[in-house]
């Protein structure tokens, strides 16, 4: 049974830090690229950060770059998002995903997210 399992959300002032986890099973976590998504009240799903199968490479949104860092332990099945300077405008509930296209077929699963509120 595939699972990701997103932890670490939570209240935190303007310009504090929140380390989200994403705790990967029930498939190959070592050949997916893994990606952080976010969606605040109202608005669609972005994209946050993402971070190649090998952690060889990683992409950020321009409005987290500097501030965001994404990273793996392919021995430990987990994906994190250090987040750093948080702004109330990236108050929202952040998901996990995991991703393999092979042989033009995709593999995509989600976690059922969580809140992170940035907020005085």
């Amino acid at each position: 049974q595939v699972q990701l399992v997103e932890s670490g959300g939570g209240l935190v002032q303007p310009g504090g830090s929140l380390r989200l986890s994403c705790a990967a099973s029930g498939f190959t976590f070592s050949n997916y690229a893994m990606t952080w998504y976010r969606q605040a009240p109202g608005k669609e799903r972005e994209l946050v950060a993402t971070i190649t199968s090998a952690g060889g490479s990683t992409n950020y949104a321009d409005s987290v770059k500097g501030r965001f860092t994404i990273s793996r332990d392919n021995a430990k099945n987990t994906v994190y998002l250090q987040m750093n300077t948080l702004k109330p405008e990236d108050t929202a509930v952040y998901y996990c995903n995991a991703r393999r296209k092979l042989l033009g077929a995709t593999n995509d699963y989600w976690g059922q997210g969580t809140q992170v509120t940035v907020s005085s």
